[in-house]
């Protein structure tokens, strides 16, 4: 099963489609690995530069309707070959969100309450996010600050996330 968590990249801004993840002119590439230096690089975000802030991280924290756009897997995957294997945003465009679950990552959806909780308490700072699949939870850490946040997962989606995804699920059970 792959690990989740480390590092959190914070994008406060709704709406990220997927042409902002990956974008369009890069879909002909021969393989995951080469989408890899293209991750939200058209992205228009105030003081974010995708070169110097995706370095070393694991997760990312964002706003609502992450993933909104094309229905293709491009941007799930870029996001793995990164190093991105969750993303805990208000709300997820229903495609996207499956595409994550369908290649093993977490895509989990937190209330806006919360979201505004650790953009306040924990954005611009250095933050690591802990994931426990047992209870299920996240632990935010960031200056001596943490914070437990439980979401939920579906029997599915669990299941997608024990086995590394829908292929290897698939391999098991059919």
């Amino acid at each position: 099963m792959k690990r989740f968590g480390g590092k959190v990249l914070f994008l406060d801004r709704s709406d990220i489609n997927t042409d902002e993840i990956i974008p369009a002119r890069y879909l002909t590439e021969p393989s995951r690995e080469s989408l890899k230096p293209y991750l939200l690089e058209d992205i228009q975000l105030e003081g974010f530069s995708p070169t110097k802030d995706l370095a070393g991280k694991g997760a990312i924290v964002t706003r609502a309707n992450f993933g909104c756009g094309s229905s293709r897997e491009h941007a799930a995957w870029a996001l793995e070959v990164n190093g991105i294997e969750l993303v805990a945003a208000e709300s997820f465009a229903r495609i996207f969100r499956q595409n994550m679950f369908n290649c093993g990552m977490l895509a989990v959806s937190l209330s806006p309450e919360i979201i505004d909780r650790l953009f306040a308490e924990f954005s611009g700072k250095e933050t690591e996010v802990a994931v426990d699949l047992e209870a299920p939870s996240f632990t935010f850490t960031a200056d001596g600050s943490i914070l437990e946040v439980p979401f939920t997962l579906s029997r599915f989606e669990g299941d997608l996330i024990e086995a590394g995804g829908w292929v290897e699920l698939a391999d098991a059970r059919y």
